[in-house]
């Protein structure tokens, strides 16, 4: 009697459509466990006589979540979600905790700013809190330099840089960049093999922040790392980015 809405390989949800109480919740949650556990082992005793060696445990209750649907399709994204726990103890430090699966915060090669800002903005849709001014003061504070120690990106070579022939992204250039410094002035080549490239994007491309010579380029990091988490969930809300960012009031 409840829709499942997502199952992949190791994991089905299901939503629970009325309103019950946490405690319900779980109770449901290890009721299906069981249900299902059962039937598998009448399933394959009575076809096959032979013991069920699967089962299915109730993991987790998600008191808020969102996965967002493949483009196009009432499907959800494979293995994208975030979801809001609520534990038992509501005084400890970590009562609540909201979950990321597959989205921009346990990506190795997003900023902190990024992180940051993804955590914040969930937190308050799944607590049903204003957003505007912060996404208008976010913005804002990225074009005044506020968040300029948050805007470094990090990310590996994957391979010595000289076997980068065919396609040189960011963090290349920025090694590359940062080697033929380092060679002007005598000093020893650092990122010539697998190691990780600290950089940040500036007016004249990827640096390293020992060798910028140029401004950060805001707009990027706005329309890169701001931009692409506020649209993912924003529209789902009837809340538009541009309109915030820019605090204007769409005129209707």
């Amino acid at each position: 009697g409840y829709d499942v809405i997502y199952g992949d390989t190791d994991s089905t949800f299901v939503h629970i459509q009325e309103a019950v109480t946490r405690q319900q919740a779980r109770a449901i949650g290890k009721q299906l466990q069981d249900d299902i556990n059962q039937r598998w082992q009448q399933e394959i005793e009575q076809k096959y006589a032979l013991k069920c060696e699967l089962e299915i445990e109730f993991e987790t209750h998600y008191s808020r979540f969102f996965m967002p649907t493949i483009r196009g399709s009432e499907a959800g994204s494979k293995k994208r979600y975030a979801g809001l726990i609520i534990h038992d103890d509501l005084t400890a430090k970590d009562a609540e905790e909201i979950v990321f699966k597959g989205l921009e915060n346990v990506r190795s090669d997003w900023t902190v700013l990024a992180k940051e800002f993804q955590e914040e903005l969930y937190y308050r849709i799944f607590h049903k809190q204003p957003i505007e001014a912060f996404i208008a003061d976010t913005v804002a504070g990225v074009k005044k330099g506020h968040f300029d120690q948050k805007l470094i990106y990090a990310k590996q070579l994957r391979k010595p840089l000289h076997e980068y022939t065919k396609t040189a992204p960011p963090h290349v250039k920025a090694a590359r960049h940062a080697d033929e410094n380092n060679a002007k002035l005598g000093k020893p080549l650092q990122y010539q093999k697998r190691t990780v490239i600290r950089y940040v994007m500036t007016t004249a491309g990827p640096q390293v922040p020992v060798y910028q010579t140029h401004p950060l380029d805001y707009e990027h990091y706005i329309d890169k790392q701001i931009r692409p988490i506020a649209d993912s969930i924003l529209p789902v809300i009837g809340k538009d980015f541009d309109a915030m960012a820019s605090q204007q009031m769409g005129l209707f």
